[in-house]
Formats: C-alpha cells, structure tokens, sequence
C-alpha cells in the first residue's frame, strides 16, 4: 500500500528535524510530508535547507485545518493510507508498522495509537487522563464504540476516511469528533499498544484555563455531531 505520514507543525523547530529522522529510520517503506501552520520560528527554514518534504500554508489554520491539509494532500496524490504523527516528538516511528498492518491485514478502517493499553511510557497529567476518560465515556454513549485514547494524535485511516477527512473535518482540538464522525459512519475501529514521550520542544497550546474550554467545546461537538448526524 501506499502510505503516507502527515506531520503537522506549528512552531516546532526544536524537534522536527528528529521526528523526520526517527520516520526516515523507523518507519518503513512511507512518504511524509510536513504541514507548516504558518509557523513565526525557524521551522520552515530547517525544513527548506533540510530537504524536507513540507507543505506551508498561506495563514495559520490550527491543527484541525493543518490535518486537514494534510489528508487533502493524501488525497490528491493517491495515497491508500495516512497516518497523522505529530511533529513535537511525544510519538515513536517504529509503532508506524504495526499502525499500517491494522489496516493491511485486519479489519480495520482506523488505527489509533493508543498509551492507554499497557500502560507504559508519559501517560500526561492525572486532570488529564480524567477529562480523556470522560471523552472517552461520552463518545461509547453516543455511538456504543469504546476508545480508550480518543485524544491520541497518531492514528492511521485508510482511503475510505482519506476521502472523508479531506474534505471534512473538526476545526478545533479534532480527534474526539474524528472518531464519533467515522464511527456513526461505520467506521471499524482498534486500537494499537504504543509507547509516548513527552514533547521534545515547543510549548503545548493546552494550559489549565484552556483544558475547562476543550472540555467544554469537545463535548458539545460530540453531542451536536451525533444529535444532527443523518
């Protein structure tokens, strides 16, 4: 299959140049291309002198635009699969393989890269983990598919969710609605055991004020999502 890894990024350049090197040595026979979300560091500069492969965007979209991008490109260029990475290093390459034969050789249309399987490696904050647990029960109730790590920015799709990630997709801390999306649309769903570091640079757009607002907006979205889904 062809398979291609999205890496949005926005303000990374602290770690990008080893979440690049780690897919280059780990992750098999892939492409990936970095989305730039109009970044004011120096990422776009380390990826042009670089050689990196990178789309930059004209303005700043957030990560669901930045994501989004990147699946239009999956899209238009024939890929089979795509698997979002992110681009602060929390992910590890060598679990790209085992993302790929959920999709290859099993039932699956998603695989989600999941820390809370084993339990081994950064598990975030405690605050955290509760609100992910909530998200976690709110989408089972309204669509009877259990996630564990519905918040885990890795996860592959194949061309069926390429087709519809492209062209529609959350805005605004995305992956819970990803998931509610796909699943209302039949989505077979698993999740793989992976190990998570904590960022390598940069600064996390989720702080205590803004973790109450994500929980809030989240959960509203999932319910308006299931509420008008047709």
């Amino acid at each position: 299959m062809k398979v291609l890894i999205i890496i949005p990024a926005y303000n990374e350049m602290e770690s990008i140049l080893n979440t690049i090197a780690d897919i280059r040595a780990n992750a098999g026979a892939v492409d990936y291309v970095v989305i730039n979300d109009c970044s004011t560091d120096e990422t776009e500069r380390l990826l042009r002198e670089n050689g990196a492969s990178y789309v930059s965007l004209p303005c700043n979209l957030g990560i669901g635009g930045g994501v989004q991008a990147g699946y239009r490109f999956a899209r238009e260029h024939g890929y089979d699969v795509a698997i979002q990475f992110d681009g602060d290093g929390q992910h590890e390459a060598k679990y790209i393989p085992d993302l790929i034969r959920s999709l290859e050789n099993g039932p699956a249309d998603i695989a989600i890269g999941s820390r809370f399987i084993r339990k081994e490696g950064f598990q975030s904050s405690g605050l955290r983990r509760a609100g992910i647990g909530f998200l976690s029960g709110l989408i089972r109730a309204l669509c009877g598919v259990r996630v564990l790590d519905v918040t885990s920015g890795m996860r592959a799709v194949n061309r069926r969710f390429i087709e519809l990630y492209s062209v529609s997709y959350a805005q605004d801390y995305p992956e819970p609605e990803a998931i509610l999306t796909a699943a209302l649309r039949g989505a077979r769903i698993v999740e793989v055991p992976v190990e998570m570091r904590e960022r390598q640079g940069g600064k996390s757009s989720i702080n205590p004020l803004r973790s109450v607002y994500y929980m809030i907006k989240v959960s509203l979205a999932l319910i308006l999502t299931r509420a008008t889904f047709r």
